[in-house]
């Protein structure tokens, strides 16, 4: 439980392509336990306060997102990351992996050496290879190597939608947004956020909604609404709604990987083909597919995602003795 306190919790926020997230830096007890699962159940178990008051109004939205920074799983990573966001703790985050390997570089955590540094992040998806484009003390790009991605359902009929899920970090369900008379536009934003909250239990009803090696990675995280784009090949753009309503404004580092998957199947992009991914506010990942691979069974695809972070503050947060409103509220 979060004490009522004049102690401070710190966060350094960055942005990674319009998307926030807020890096905790202290004021946090640390983590326990042994493998990054294990932390994420002991966050939500005991840190949960600290995740309200950080992503509930009124110090953060209803669309903020963050990290616990803790421990790696042993010496083959250099950085352990427990996400979260106005639900809960996610099973990955693209784009939060490409803002705290640049803040890690950025703020001298770790070494950065030009023009390349590595970093291994584990989440708790996997441990995700990730290459820095270091230039004059800033990182202008990270490029995280995903774990593999695959496509568990095609064509899924959901009332009236017909969806794809696929797996990239957590599960997404893929909707052609022209095919259903819908369109990537902020002006549109709210009918998709409440599409999104009518699709999510719905998929998750029609069958199991489960990673084939990792019970605790399941259920569906997020809709991916998507559209191609006129006259640019291999350029599609996307909103991904995901947690309660939650709207990334990012091309979404995660469910890039889990697009670059359908499309595979879908004989759309081959190995070595790049997908340009856009947001809905004009922003770009670059998603590409490296190489073939296999989970358990099932074809998989491995999948590199590039973008860009920058940072936005440095915060100190409180909850005063009688602050009546304690860790915050969401209106939405």
């Amino acid at each position: 439980m979060l004490r009522r306190m004049r102690a401070r919790i710190t966060t350094v926020d960055y942005h990674t392509a319009g998307e926030p997230f807020r890096i905790v830096t202290s004021g946090v007890d640390p983590l326990r336990g042994a493998t990054i699962l294990e932390q994420r159940r002991d966050a939500a178990a005991r840190l949960d306060d600290v995740r309200r008051l950080l992503v509930f109004e009124p110090r953060g939205h209803a669309d903020m997102y963050g990290c616990f920074v803790t421990e790696p799983n042993d010496g083959g990573a250099d950085l352990g990351v427990v996400f979260f966001h106005n639900e809960g703790y996610s099973t990955a985050c693209g784009h939060g992996t490409i803002a705290l390997v640049t803040w890690a570089l950025e703020s001298g955590r770790l070494e950065a050496r030009e023009p390349e540094t590595r970093v291994v992040v584990d989440a708790p998806s996997g441990r995700l290879e990730c290459v820095a484009r270091c230039a004059g003390g800033r990182v202008a790009s990270v490029r995280f190597r995903n774990v593999p991605a695959f496509v568990l359902a095609r064509d899924v009929a959901v009332g009236r939608f017909v969806v794809d899920v696929a797996y990239g970090g957590a599960f997404y369900a893929c909707v052609d947004a022209p095919a259903h008379g819908l369109a990537v536009e902020p002006r549109r934003l709210a009918e998709l956020i409440t599409h999104q909250r009518e699709l999510r239990p719905a998929v998750e009803a029609a069958f199991d909604v489960v990673h084939p090696l990792e019970a605790e990675l399941r259920g569906i995280y997020g809709v991916i609404f998507f559209q191609a784009e006129p006259g640019e090949p291999l350029t599609q753009r996307n909103v991904t709604v995901f947690a309660d309503g939650e709207v990334d404004r990012s091309p979404c580092g995660s469910g890039t990987s889990a697009r670059l998957a359908v499309l595979h199947e879908r004989g759309e992009l081959p190995i070595g083909g790049e997908l340009r991914h856009l947001s809905i506010v004009d922003t770009e990942f670059r998603g590409r597919i490296v190489a073939a691979a296999d989970v358990a069974g099932r074809p998989a695809v491995v999948t590199d995602v590039e973008g860009s972070a920058h940072l936005t503050g440095r915060h100190e947060f409180v909850l005063e003795d009688d602050d009546a409103l304690g860790p915050g509220f969401l209106l939405r």
